[in-house]
């Protein structure tokens, strides 16, 4: 249920098999320097209105969390190291698994548990929600039944989450939308639903997922006529990268561009997040073609903490975007720091195909050979 760039080629509609990336020169350079996952002080431009700086950022501390019992179980170097995933503030998948009418228990049962009594820590949520959505999106659209279970869907998280300090990601595959049949824009209507409906809530900032830069074929266009769809106006900002492996320099570069774009469209004030969880020795869905074949999103893990290309856990969950420790070029440090609210993990590289079950072999892998410990 998790983003599957590896499937476009066969299954999506002729418009987006026709935009399928070309990887510029040096996107996937590594990380220039190994770091540590601990907080030190930063010069973030724009800290100061951005709804993810500062505080706490929640941890999930449960079962629905799948590294969290491996992690209650391991000793030694092997609970060192599964500390990485378990103890990282992530973004939890809710979508259709979840019915209508326990959605609202599931989400405070998880605000709950990840503040640990802290009403202003952030908690960070992924909205999965959109029936059909990925490659059926392509052959047919929701019937009534499925758009209003949907809505009520979306009205009981939000009612829920209420004034919770949160940030989501909605709606992961957000490329998808574009190849609904006949044209059709309901998809992006529908998500456009919940974008205003979560926007609504008092501290709840809302990130449109819209792929990558690569699935949008580095042209920033593709991008906004996803997000002006799909209800950018009303939200604080999109998301880039969710269980991609792309470099974060090249999300931020492109981002950039995507707000740049916005903006001329009279869309101002826009910023973004980009998931850092696998793209710690970043690559493209065509390095992972041409060297690995297989299904993109169980790339193989990197085996030694230098080597390049491969899947590994990348800069750390947090609101310092510019911090020199992430080893960034300059000019991509300056862009995070103007446009950029946050590095999310929703991407869960430590399960199967990104989406489960939990993989014990994965996780060891993804944690003993990041960069950024």
């Amino acid at each position: 249920m998790s983003p599957r760039l590896s499937l476009l080629p066969a299954l999506v509609a002729a418009l987006l098999l026709a935009l399928l990336p070309v990887a510029p020169a040096g996107s996937t350079a590594a990380p220039a320097a190994t770091t540590t996952m601990t907080t030190a002080p930063t010069t973030d431009a724009g800290a100061d209105d951005n709804p993810l700086a500062g505080g706490t950022w929640g941890v999930y501390r449960g079962g629905a969390e799948m590294a969290w019992a491996p992690y209650e179980r391991a000793s030694g170097r092997k609970r060192e190291l599964l500390a990485m995933i378990a103890d990282a503030p992530k973004a939890k998948w809710f979508g259709d698994w979840i019915p209508d009418g326990a959605i609202g228990a599931k989400v405070k049962e998880y605000v709950a548990n990840a503040q640990g009594g802290d009403p202003d820590a952030l908690v960070q949520l992924t909205v999965f929600r959109m029936v059909p959505w990925e490659h059926e999106a392509c052959t047919r659209l929701p019937t009534k039944g499925e758009k209003t279970s949907y809505k009520r869907w979306i009205r009981r998280f939000a009612a829920a989450l209420g004034d919770t300090r949160a940030a989501v990601v909605l709606q992961p595959d957000g490329p998808f939308a574009l190849c609904a049949p006949r044209g059709s824009t309901e998809l992006s209507r529908l998500v456009g639903y919940a974008a205003r409906t979560l926007a609504a809530l008092p501290r709840t900032a809302v990130y449109i997922e819209v792929g990558s830069a690569g699935w949008n074929h580095l042209d920033p266009q593709l991008a906004v006529k996803q997000l002006v769809r799909a209800g950018i106006r009303k939200v604080r900002g999109f998301h880039l990268n969710t269980t991609h492996y792309e470099t974060t320099e090249r999300q931020v570069r492109f981002g950039a561009e995507v707000v740049e774009a916005l903006a001329a469209r009279g869309i101002t004030g826009k910023h973004f997040t980009v998931d850092t969880a696998q793209n710690g020795r970043g690559f493209t869905w065509e390095h992972n073609r041409k060297h690995h074949g297989g299904r993109f999103d169980n790339a193989p893990t990197c085996r030694t903490r230098k080597q390049e290309h491969c899947v590994t856990l990348g800069i750390p969950p947090t609101w310092r975007v510019a911090d020199e420790r992430w080893g960034l070029p300059d000019d991509v440090r300056r862009l995070a720091a103007e446009h950029v609210d946050g590095y999310l993990w929703a991407g869960r590289p430590w399960l199967r195909r990104q989406a489960k079950p939990f993989v014990l072999q994965r996780a060891l892998a993804v944690t003993r050979t990041s960069p950024y410990r």
